[in-house]
């Protein structure tokens, strides 16, 4: 049986073109499937007028439904084409919005906008993962999905501090719980790598001071030290695209739209 397991696409189908489809039986996604140019953009610039003490930027609901747009349309264009050559797996990165984030966005907004969680359910062959164990023929795939590290906030240290530090208790705290009822896997896919496995920033897009610093899970590291899954597939930080290994267990991290495929 073979397994492919591709990286954050971001909507990048040439790329995914280049893939050898046939013959798999399983497809596996890291999250971040649909282009975020403009989602990215948004961000960074405020970033970066943040740190030079400057007012953030107010986008148009126009423009930010465009955002939303951009990453919504070419998920499902890109979901329903891998579709066509074998079931698809898929958790959400931080790119994807659940259906509470896009109703809450719908609304800051005003604008009506469609919520990309029910329309992948609605495709035949897909499904998603987030934060439940799939039996696939025998072999046991946990779906992790993206959550805020307080490994990130300490390492990153974001201007508001604190209250970013209590959000990302809680995503942490909720993460941990779902990865000890996970208990023991073949395959946990997730978004972010482990801390300090293939997860340190090094690109020329990152905002200034983000370089050299490690943008993994500590959550995720331990569960993978107590429970050494065979395999890891991850994504998120896309310079770091490669192979590891933590004792018995083989991290990949698939960059964007890298791919590997797993015999079993």
């Amino acid at each position: 049986m073979k397994i492919l397991a591709i990286g954050d696409p971001h909507g990048n189908l040439k790329q995914i073109n280049k893939i050898n489809l046939k013959h798999i039986d399983l497809i596996l996604l890291t999250g971040d499937l649909g282009s975020s140019n403009l989602v990215r953009k948004m961000s960074f610039d405020n970033i970066a007028r943040q740190k030079q003490g400057l007012p953030k930027l107010e986008y148009s609901p126009r423009q930010r439904k465009l955002a939303f747009m951009e990453s919504y349309n070419s998920t499902i264009k890109l979901i329903k084409y891998l579709a066509k050559f074998a079931p698809v797996y898929t958790i959400f990165g931080n790119v994807e919005s659940s259906n509470a984030e896009t109703r809450e966005y719908s609304q800051d907004i005003g604008l009506k906008l469609p919520y990309l969680y029910n329309d992948l359910k609605s495709i035949s062959g897909i499904r998603i993962i987030n934060n439940v164990v799939a039996n696939f023929n025998g072999i046991r795939i946990g779906g992790l999905d993206y959550f805020v590290d307080t490994s990130w906030i300490r390492e990153f240290k974001p201007s508001d501090f604190n209250k970013s530090m209590a959000g990302a208790k809680r995503e942490t705290d909720k993460a941990k719980r779902i990865l000890r009822n996970f208990g023991s896997l073949d395959i946990l896919v997730c978004h972010q790598p482990p801390y300090g496995i293939l997860d340190k920033v090094t690109s020329k897009f990152a905002p200034k001071g983000w370089n050299g610093k490690h943008a993994g899970s500590k959550a995720i590291l331990d569960y993978v030290r107590k429970y050494h899954p065979a395999y890891v597939l991850c994504g998120h930080i896309h310079e770091n695209e490669g192979k590891a290994n933590i004792g018995k267990t083989r991290v990949y991290n698939l960059g964007t739209g890298g791919y590997v495929v797993l015999d079993f």
